[in-house]
């Protein structure tokens, strides 16, 4: 004993701090989860366990520091409430799994699933009436527990039964399982799921007198169980952020990390060390000293730098791998974006400082574009950069001071003005724009101001290249991200059952894959839309390339004819409502008439052409999906 303090009373508060710790850690989990893709039904049974553990834990917690008998009884019941759902819970849970690997309930789990759930709900309405347990049985045991009754031992038979059916489950899942990482996840899940059952399973045995006459080993195991069910609560959150979510591995990794340490390792470390000081102050009969709310403040403060400071650090060790200079390179270009906006306050600066260099009225920066020139910034009085802008024969003095090189400035209608040039090492010189400023005709410029405005000209060619090189690799990214977006679909569909790969087990970005299939159609007779469309890569396409003679435009384009004709309606070819959509296909892309003309030759509107089109082309694009499936399934056999 150490100043009031004994054995049996640290190991209670350590054992408090981690019950309350397995409570913030659950609610935590189950807040984090909600983002996820709750249409999943995985997802939704785990929900419910993390709500079913955080009840239990939760009303443990109050149960072990209220000092008042109904608090405490009530808490206690509403503890057996989640105890007595989690059966449910984990068989849900574990039949989900097992139909998500590629093993459908036939109805018998189904039903048993829903049973039990039954059955949960007509025992929980038992517990007030004192039936499953009886009353709150007094301060007599080293935790405050209900009285138990007959039926409280029938109940954890039935429990430690279902849970044993609920593993059985799961371990069939793992069994379907084929890739190395759906296994190690599906470790995960079996080892979770197997802590938090056992770990809430020593509630049952309050009050039996197991561990009355030793209550070190009791808080001790309670202790133990808690720190267990709190870790592996983590481990299956972790394996469960994967279902539902197309984003990579270490994204899911990063947020879940990010989350936790900011959410419940933070509140948990924070709830400790109040409950400790809280805990001192009690030897001097003053346990809400100023020292609990200066500790909690200061703690938060701590572990929030802490983590802000080291994040980028972890992230890099534990997430990236061998991914790691190329994710980092990524990164970084959002620190080196240059924005439209960001363009503008650094020409901005540029024009004020010719004015305030040369001490003249306005001055002004224009950009070349594929339709001339587009002024960008203006400083100062811009009345007379009006008449100037688009000018045909400025642009053409300015190609030819560009091309002659001899003198970097030229006058030109009153202005001054100096070509924004760029040495392309593949094209040669590039005009990206043109800078000005009022000027007097045969008025000399210092020489210092010559070399100032020269080395401002160079920089703004600079930015202007560093701009255009931008838009292209921005273009290229999205021009990219729905193909990247169908790739991630299908690994995350397909990383727990492999024949998920297929296209109807994923959902599609339909938008994308109608747009494909649209794209190629315009281009039917050739064309950069065709023959670079993500339709190339289809199995269809590349089994048709030995009777097109290797020439994959020719396959797609015979693939899209014959999705064409499937929806084509029987008999001979007529301009009636039934043949519509084929009619559109075949006049508009096939052919290759033009809008107006078709939408004459089949008496309607543009406006509904352009509505019927949209409907012809996701035909074409289902028909496109059949046969991809139908090719697909042929090579699994």
């Amino acid at each position: 004993m150490f100043l009031g303090i004994t054995w049996e009373g640290i190991l209670r508060t350590i054992s408090q701090i981690l019950t309350a710790g397995v409570a913030i850690t659950a609610l935590s989990l189950l807040l984090y989860a909600l983002a996820y893709n709750i249409r999943e039904r995985v997802v939704r049974a785990f929900l419910v366990i993390l709500f079913c553990v955080a009840l239990v834990f939760t009303a443990e917690t109050i149960a072990g520091v209220s000092e008042q008998p109904v608090i405490i009884e009530v808490m206690l019941k509403l503890k057996w409430v989640g105890i007595v759902f989690l059966p449910a819970t984990y068989l849900h849970f574990s039949d989900s799994l097992l139909t998500l690997t590629g093993r459908p309930s036939r109805g018998r789990r189904l039903w048993a699933v829903r049973l039990t759930y039954l059955f949960s709900l007509i025992v929980a309405i038992t517990i007030p009436l004192n039936i499953i347990v009886g009353p709150y049985a007094g301060a007599d045991s080293p935790a405050p527990y209900l009285v138990r009754t007959e039926f409280t031992n029938l109940f954890a038979i039935y429990y430690v039964g279902v849970m044993i059916v609920s593993g059985s489950i799961l371990f069939r899942a793992f069994q379907r399982t084929v890739t190395k990482t759906s296994r190690r996840r599906m470790i995960y899940l079996l080892a979770g799921a197997t802590m938090a059952a056992v770990g809430s399973f020593p509630f049952l045995l309050f009050g039996s007198g197991l561990f009355s006459q030793s209550p070190y080993i009791f808080w001790v195991l309670v202790s133990i169980s808690s720190l267990a069910v709190g870790g592996f609560l983590v481990i299956m959150t972790y394996a469960v952020a994967f279902f539902g979510v197309t984003w990579p591995d270490r994204i899911i990794k990063s947020r879940l990390f990010k989350w936790f340490m900011r959410g419940p390792f933070t509140a948990s470390i924070v709830l400790a060390v109040t409950t400790i000081v809280r805990r001192f102050g009690l030897i001097w009969d003053e346990p809400y000293n100023a020292f609990v709310p200066m500790g909690m403040v200061a703690v938060i403060l701590f572990l929030e730098y802490i983590i802000t400071l080291l994040a980028p650090f972890w992230e890099r060790l534990l997430f990236y791998g061998t991914d790691r200079k190329d994710i980092i390179r990524m990164q970084s270009l959002e620190d080196h974006l240059l924005t439209r906006s960001d363009l503008s306050q650094f020409l901005e600066i540029v024009t004020a400082t010719i004015c305030d260099l040369l001490q003249v009225k306005g001055s002004f920066i224009a950009m070349m574009d594929k339709d001339g020139l587009e002024m960008l910034t203006t400083s100062g009085d811009d009345t007379e950069f009006k008449k100037i802008n688009n000018s045909d024969e400025m642009i053409s003095l300015s190609l030819e001071t560009q091309a002659g090189q001899d003198e970097n400035f030229f006058f030109w209608s009153g202005h001054m003005l100096i070509p924004l040039v760029f040495d392309d090492p593949n094209n040669g010189k590039v005009m990206l724009g043109i800078c000005g400023f009022p000027w007097e005709e045969g008025q000399q410029m210092d020489p210092e101001h010559v070399e100032s405005i020269n080395l401002l000209a160079y920089r703004v060619g600079i930015a202007l290249r560093d701009w255009h090189m931008q838009k292209q690799v921005i273009s290229s990214m999205e021009s990219l991200q729905p193909q990247v977006a169908l790739i991630q679909q299908l690994r995350a569909a397909s990383s727990f059952n492999k024949t998920s790969v297929l296209l109807d087990e994923v959902d599609l970005p339909e938008e994308d894959f109608v747009s494909w299939v649209k794209d190629a159609l315009s281009h039917y007779w050739g064309g950069p839309k065709l023959t670079e469309s993500p339709l190339l890569r289809l199995r269809i396409v590349q089994t048709a390339l030995d009777e097109y003679d290797g020439n994959p435009t020719n396959a797609l384009r015979g693939i899209l004819r014959s999705a064409i004709e499937n929806i084509k309606p029987e008999g001979e070819r007529h301009f009636t409502a039934e043949w519509i959509l084929y009619n559109i296909l075949e006049m508009k892309f096939v052919e290759g008439r033009k809008v107006r003309e078709v939408a004459i030759r089949l008496s309607m509107s543009e406006a509904d052409l352009y509505r019927k089109q949209r409907v012809a082309l996701e035909a074409v694009s289902k028909a496109i999906i059949g046969m991809e499936l139908a090719a697909r399934e042929e090579d699994q056999k």
